[in-house]
């Protein structure tokens, strides 16, 4: 899965926007406090197009019942790293922890030997 990430992140990184992390517009005004620090850091903007693409793979991936539960699991990580406000340390930490529950996820898919 890495290499496949890696491109689609790397795809992501070089496409012209530079107002924008994946998953909001950082050019709209009224952005949350933890919105505005995703911008201003580029590790944490990073790890939103990383968090997002990963999240959009596995959305294709899956019949809508479990995309539905992962969709449900992702609204209730957005609270806790809105929770964080404009800590990046906090923000981090929650994109960590959100990146590797994705990860497991994809890991546990079946695959044919």
């Amino acid at each position: 899965m890495r290499p496949i990430l890696s491109a689609l992140s790397l795809t992501l990184l070089l496409a012209p926007n530079p107002g924008a992390a994946a998953s909001f517009n950082c050019t709209k005004t009224g952005l949350a406090p933890d919105e505005k620090a995703i911008c201003a850091n580029r590790d944490l903007n990073d790890a939103d197009v990383r968090m997002v693409t990963t999240l959009h793979l596995l959305a294709g991936l899956f019949a809508m019942g479990v995309r539905g539960n992962m969709m449900d699991d992702q609204a209730s990580w957005l609270k806790q790293r809105q929770a964080c406000k404009a800590d990046v340390a906090c923000i981090r930490d929650a994109y960590k922890r959100r990146q590797g529950q994705l990860d497991q996820i994809y890991n546990n898919i079946d695959r044919p030997i």
